[in-house]
């Protein structure tokens, strides 16, 4: 019997470099106590990604809920305040999945506006006529005798302080500065979400540009913790503004999101660590209008809720504003339940464990565990006495997802910067280098500015070669008069490979 003829080898060509992300893990849906029916009616509805959805009903939670009470944690007491940042990209139906969870928040927005302009209305004149009175008042005294002073004094301290204006009632902003948002502080609520479904506004707006980053940042960062707002500026003189809180959501598309993600200013600063941040699969091409099923009695229940904390009277002091929130203790085996998460992760943030490039997520993850669950119990029962054991199981489990998804994404952004520096190698080949064969030290003399370091070079050298790019030489090869140990061919076309 003749053998078969060998069959000959046909080399398939140079792959495109692309990511390669690990996949997110499942949302833990199960893990949303009583904002699950909500989020899971709001998901059926439009079929986006369920990370999404929860996330909205999570940072709308923490915003209604901030100001009745701090929750507490390993470290003490902390605010209920959650920072999100919700990575999607275009068309994957992001407004569709926080409008109804934010429609009850904006029509008391609307509500209460309308009833301000009446306020503010009649404030007016009611303004007038003090500072009219006032100034009658100061223009006598100039007329009177040193002896009849007094009675001018007597007189103005009788006609009382400046009336106030009637207090602003947003309870939203979408880009605000760090100036914007203190002015809002002092006259308005003193509980404040910067929600935005385009999130660019934020993340690329004034407040965030490379002059006032740091600056706002670091406000930023004063308010998840609930310290008071300090303020020192020319005219304006010193600004101290005690018991304010902000939740925040961003929702921004992947370029975007990286930028800030990858910001060496927001992670050194702890900024971007205090965000629970996921970017969780598309599932555009999925959504047939056959799958749509909707839960308009979650829906209502969740408006209800809202509306029924909207209209619970914020505990603060009438005159300057400032909240005093309740303390939320966590009962015996909550606390024990946090300590056991709390070790768990701390144990894996040793040099080559799970989390040791993620530490600044890490580090917050016990006290993000406290926070969820505080929402969680308070949305459950406004005058809930503590945070039960169960409400605990959920915010680990809650923030045990945002930490793996934090993990992800910085193994993705590594990745992606050594792909980036393939890539800019394989561009340099291809237009600027002209022998066939390529070597390591070429690349380290004259290659792209970010691979003039030997192992950034090889680990570039070595994308390209799995990826087809570059075929490895034989050890002894002649290459431009000497024979080398270690060299590539370049290939700089798909037809080049054969």
């Amino acid at each position: 019997m003749i053998p078969p003829a060998p069959l000959s080898y046909v080399p398939e060509g140079p792959r495109p470099l692309v990511r390669e992300i690990a996949q997110s893990a499942a949302y833990p849906v199960e893990r949303l106590g009583s904002l699950r029916s909500a989020v899971e009616a709001v998901q059926g509805m439009t079929q986006a990604p369920v990370a999404i959805p929860a996330a909205s009903a999570l940072a709308v939670a923490s915003l209604l809920v901030q100001g009745f009470a701090n929750v507490d944690t390993l470290g003490g007491l902390r605010p209920l305040s959650l920072y999100f940042l919700t990575i999607a990209r275009s068309g994957e139906r992001k407004s569709s999945c926080d409008a109804p969870f934010m429609s009850a928040l904006r029509d008391h927005e609307r509500q209460q506006a309308h009833a301000r302009d009446e306020r503010h209305a009649k404030w007016l004149n009611e303004h007038a006529l003090w500072k009219g009175e006032r100034d009658k008042l100061i223009g006598s005294a100039k007329k009177f005798p040193v002896t009849d002073k007094h009675f001018a004094k007597t007189a103005l301290d009788a006609l009382g302080p400046e009336p106030g204006a009637p207090p602003r009632v947003e309870r939203t902003v979408s880009e605000p500065t760090l100036e914007g948002l203190t002015r809002l502080y002092a006259t308005g609520l003193p509980s404040l979400g910067i929600f935005s479904d385009e999130g660019g506004q934020f993340l690329g707006g004034h407040g965030m540009n490379s002059e006032n980053r740091q600056k706002t940042q670091t406000g930023l960062n004063d308010l998840w913790h609930g310290n008071p707002i300090r303020r020192t500026r020319a005219g304006d003189g010193q600004v101290t503004l005690f018991g304010r809180r902000l939740a925040m959501h961003l929702m921004a598309q992947p370029l975007v999101a990286r930028r800030f993600t990858e910001d060496r200013i927001a992670i050194e600063s702890g900024f971007l660590p205090r965000f629970l941040v996921c970017e969780p699969p598309s599932t555009i091409g999925k959504r047939f209008h056959a799958n749509s099923r909707g839960d308009s009695g979650a829906l209502r229940e969740f408006q209800l809720a809202q509306q029924r904390i909207l209209n619970t009277p914020m505990p603060m002091d009438e005159g300057t504003r400032e909240l005093t929130p309740r303390n939320l203790p966590l009962s015996p085996e909550a606390h024990a339940h946090l300590v056991f998460f709390s070790d768990a992760i701390e144990g894996e943030q040793i040099p080559g464990g799970k989390f040791a490039q993620v530490t600044g997520y890490a580090s917050k993850a016990a006290e993000q565990a406290a926070r969820i669950a505080g929402v969680l119990a308070l949305w459950r029962d406004l005058n809930a006495p503590q945070v039960t054991v169960g409400d605990m199981e959920d915010g680990c489990a809650l923030a045990w997802y945002y930490l793996n998804e934090a993990v992800r994404l910085h193994n993705a952004a590594s990745i992606s910067e050594e792909i980036d520096r393939a890539e800019a190698l394989r561009i340099w080949l291809r237009d600027n280098w002209e022998h066939p064969e390529i070597m390591m030290r070429d690349v380290v003399r004259c290659g792209p500015n970010q691979l003039r370091e030997s192992p950034k070079a090889r680990a570039a050298l070595c994308i390209l070669e799995n990826h087809d790019w570059l075929v490895p030489l034989e050890p002894g090869t002649l290459v431009r008069g000497s024979v080398r140990k270690e060299a590539w061919r370049v290939i700089r076309r798909c037809d080049d490979a054969g």
